[in-house]
């Protein structure tokens, strides 16, 4: 109990002060999707929350207006013809997931927790009941996204969030926290049009040595 209202503090006065002081970032941003192709600036899409509840995540629009929607990216024959030229720059920076902070600020998602699925993943759902990954907060990052992120088959994505429930605490949300950092400027784990490109062994050891 004292971890999730902590837990929950922490997200709303982090959520809050991003807004603030990523507002120029937001407008530059903003401006930049706009002038690069038509469309909304915001995409939204149904996910799946803590207790496999749904709401509509946030982010800045990386794709075509006319792209099939509720598709994985990983699922379309082939993605890169739906990329904006400026949505290859936020994917691989990972820009595209900020909006996600008003998530974070309305309760909807946590800065750190298992990523949230779409609706009609029900494999990836179905994996998480087994480790109890459906029943926490769904995150902005997660232990499985700095251990592989789109590389990781799902089987091994729901077992690392599995790991994530059993090992949760601020000390751990806090690692996960600087690991995505680390993520982050590296560029690791980014995969357009494919999934699972780890071998489990690889993902083990990964496991291990964290």
């Amino acid at each position: 109990m004292v971890y999730r209202a902590i837990k929950r503090s922490v997200d709303i006065i982090l959520s809050l002060l991003g807004l603030i002081l990523l507002s120029p970032l937001f407008l530059i941003l903003i401006i930049a999707i706009k002038l690069d192709s038509p469309g909304p600036v915001l995409f939204k899409q149904k996910r799946v929350g803590i207790h496999k509840s749904h709401f509509n995540i946030l982010k800045f629009r990386t794709m075509y207006a006319d792209t099939p929607k509720d598709v994985a990216t990983h699922l379309l024959a082939n993605p890169d013809q739906y990329i904006t030229k400026m949505g290859k720059f936020l994917r691989k920076t990972s820009l595209d997931e900020l909006p996600q902070i008003i998530n974070i600020l309305k309760g909807e998602m946590s800065i750190v927790g298992p990523r949230p699925a779409l609706w009609n993943q029900y494999d990836l759902i179905a994996e998480r009941d087994k480790y109890g990954a459906n029943e926490v907060p769904v995150g902005l990052t997660g232990w499985a996204q700095i251990n592989g992120r789109d590389e990781l088959p799902i089987e091994v994505k729901a077992m690392l969030d599995g790991e994530y429930v059993e090992r949760r605490g601020l000390w751990f949300d806090v690692k996960c926290v600087f690991c995505t950092v680390e993520c982050v400027c590296k560029r690791d784990g980014v995969v357009e049009g494919g999934t699972g490109t780890l071998i489990r062994q690889e993902v083990s050891s990964v496991k291990e040595q964290g």
